[in-house]
């Protein structure tokens, strides 16, 4: 199982490492130490930590006026493998994005909750909000 440094986590969960070192003091998320004694936080923990984040918010908002980009760097929330077709969620910090692929593409990528991934996003048709 993959595991990700304070550092990783707080750029996944996109926000700055002092809150992710916060919550991870308060016990918000589980941390271990490697044999170099840097908090590890795992996969497992963390996709559902930022799903948790996503639905509660973190508590300490700003608001935001910029326009997302076309990826969205997160974690692996969620798979769901058919014969043929998969879905996988992703959660990349407040933005929950889901993608139908092929089964294949899931196997060759290694996708499985926990795992760091990007979505790309095309569209036709893009709408810009402004708070």
């Amino acid at each position: 199982m993959q595991s990700y440094t304070i550092g990783q986590a707080a750029r996944l969960l996109g926000v700055s490492p002092d809150t992710a070192r916060r919550w991870a003091d308060a016990g918000r998320v589980a941390t271990h130490r490697d044999e170099g004694g840097r908090r590890l936080i795992d996969g497992r923990d963390l996709a559902a930590f930022s799903v948790e984040v996503a639905q509660n918010g973190t508590g300490d908002e700003e608001v935001s006026y910029t326009s997302a980009r076309n990826a969205f760097a997160g974690i692996v929330t969620a798979v769901k493998l058919g014969d043929v077709a998969a879905q996988v969620e992703i959660q990349a910090g407040p933005h929950r994005l889901v993608s139908l692929l092929t089964r294949e593409a899931v196997e060759e990528l290694g996708l499985e909750v926990g795992v760091q991934a990007t979505a790309r996003v095309k569209s036709t048709s893009v709408h810009i909000d402004r708070a």
